[in-house]
């Protein structure tokens, strides 16, 4: 079932620089929340770095960027300081957002089926409605395509 049109589920997890994040703090602001699997693996290094050189622009459209997944806060804070990330990373090791938005279930990993983390985006309006999913994000391009339809929007 896709989250577009309908609110960002309620939620309420801290990030890697101690702050508390909420729907609340989203609010008037367009949203990237992008869910990934582990810190410090290949494509979520790659994932994070390629937010990270996109910055600017990011910012020039007026959107924040949460990056998402499993991992302690502290693993977050060395993630983070190790590539020099300019945004929030929250943990949800209990899966209070990442079940509600979709990415976490099923999903197949070296031919194996097994539960965690679906590589997958979400861009939030000011008002906190979803409007426009990427379930199963292959990385190469994802950025660009966020950029994208941040302009399509209007940001």
């Amino acid at each position: 079932m896709s989250p577009v049109g309908k609110p960002l589920p309620p939620f309420s997890l801290e990030d890697h620089l101690g702050n508390t994040v909420t729907n609340a703090t989203l609010a008037g602001h367009w949203t990237v929340i992008y869910a990934y699997p582990k810190d410090s693996t290949p494509g979520c290094t790659t994932e994070a770095c390629d937010f990270r050189d996109s910055w600017t622009r990011l910012q020039a459209a007026g959107a924040l960027v949460y990056g998402i997944s499993r991992d302690s806060l502290a693993s977050h804070a060395k993630f983070a300081g190790k590539y020099e990330l300019p945004f929030p990373l929250l943990s949800d090791p209990e899966k209070a957002l990442l079940a509600p938005m979709g990415a976490f279930g099923k999903k197949v990993m070296y031919g194996k089926e097994m539960e965690g983390i679906i590589r997958s985006t979400l861009l939030v309006d000011p008002k906190g409605v979803v409007r426009k999913a990427w379930p199963k994000v292959s990385v190469k391009g994802h950025v660009q395509e966020v950029l994208a339809e941040l302009e399509a929007q209007g940001c």
